[in-house]
């Protein structure tokens, strides 16, 4: 591990003991904890996307928001659902989005996670999908997605405007920005998909898989094919992997609380995600000396340069605060963390 950041799914309710009882305040919380993040050495911001929720759904003015208020602080999602989105538009968006945050952006975008609409996608006017799940539609959106962020000619120009026999990029283009895209991969053959393309990979705190491993040697496992496969295709750059995790110290009385004797005796569990069998990692929940063991043996987090840490958004900005300083201080160094401050982060050299 070389970098830690946070993952916020945004929640928002108006229910007892929620800093977060409005969008507006989920919204404003979220800058807001991102600039004290930036500050600390933090090296990432990261917020889920889903739609008819009350969660975050649209990203992109919000770490728009982040980027202009950050000097450090790499902004991004983890993840963005690909059936909801249109392409083109994605790509304007997300040349945008790295031109103002000077290139610190790392978008997370994958076919999404099971969503409260039943194909809520159709409804945002994407239809033809002929998987239950619309991974078929996702995919070719992505790939759309790619060869414009490539500044590949996407359409035929309009001859009065621009002469005869021209076919146009989008604009504005970021150069290298297919560099910092991420495919949130839940499954080891998803990931040595993400490999042969050249993406870096997001991989969370489930695998759509149950072998009867750990989870942590299940998703390590899924690291290593990616990087065979990244190697394999003949790709050189350093390659970017990125696990998420739900960490906390147990610095005072408040921790042990919201987090103590619960989370120490949880452990990986079984379920069922969009019919498949699939292995959910737990939570950390520990005095510092004891989570520095607990995430040493961690191989998935070891293998990986950056550790999203979810965090609880609904408890507010000075709460989560002190998770992300009390890892910085007190967990993080024993890892190999390196603060923002000391440079852009790095994926781990192929082997």
């Amino acid at each position: 591990m070389k970098a830690f950041g946070f993952l916020s799914f945004g929640h928002y309710a108006p229910v007892r003991g929620s800093a977060t009882r409005t969008a507006g305040d989920m919204l404003h919380q979220t800058i807001d904890l991102a600039q004290a993040a930036d500050e600390i050495g933090v090296n990432g911001a990261y917020v889920r996307v889903h739609h008819f929720a009350r969660q975050s759904a649209s990203p992109m003015p919000l770490l728009s928001a982040i980027a202009a208020r950050t000097k450090h602080i790499e902004v991004g999602t983890g993840v963005i659902d690909m059936r909801y989105e249109n392409p083109l538009y994605l790509a304007e968006e997300a040349a945008a989005l790295d031109l103002i945050s000077s290139r610190r952006i790392a978008l997370g975008i994958s076919r999404g996670s099971p969503e409260p609409a039943v194909r809520g996608y159709e409804a945002f006017g994407y239809t033809g999908s002929e998987d239950p799940r619309g991974s078929d539609l996702a995919r070719d959106k992505f790939e759309l997605f790619l060869d414009a962020i490539d500044g590949d000619k996407v359409v035929e120009g309009d001859p009065q405007m621009v002469g005869p026999g021209q076919r146009l990029t989008i604009e504005p283009l970021s150069p290298g920005l297919r560099d910092r895209i991420w495919w949130g991969a839940g499954s080891r053959a998803t990931a040595e998909q993400t490999g042969t393309q050249g993406l870096n990979l997001m991989s969370s705190t489930l695998l759509t898989e149950a072998t009867g491993q750990p989870f942590h040697e299940l998703q390590r496992e899924q690291i290593e094919r990616y990087r065979d496969a990244y190697h394999a295709a003949g790709h050189t750059r350093p390659p970017r992997v990125s696990v998420s995790r739900s960490v906390f110290p147990i610095m005072n009385a408040e921790d042990e609380m919201f987090f103590g004797l619960p989370s120490r005796e949880n452990n990986d569990q079984i379920g069922v995600i969009d019919g498949l069998r699939s292995t959910f990692g737990k939570t950390y929940a520990a005095e510092p000396d004891k989570l520095i063991e607990q995430l040493k043996a961690d191989e998935a987090v070891m293998a990986a340069d950056t550790l999203m840490l979810t965090i609880p958004n609904q408890l507010g900005v000075e709460y989560n605060l002190h998770v992300l300083q009390s890892f910085a201080e007190h967990v993080a160094p024993a890892l190999g963390w390196k603060p923002n401050w000391e440079g852009p982060v790095e994926g781990y050299p192929l082997s």
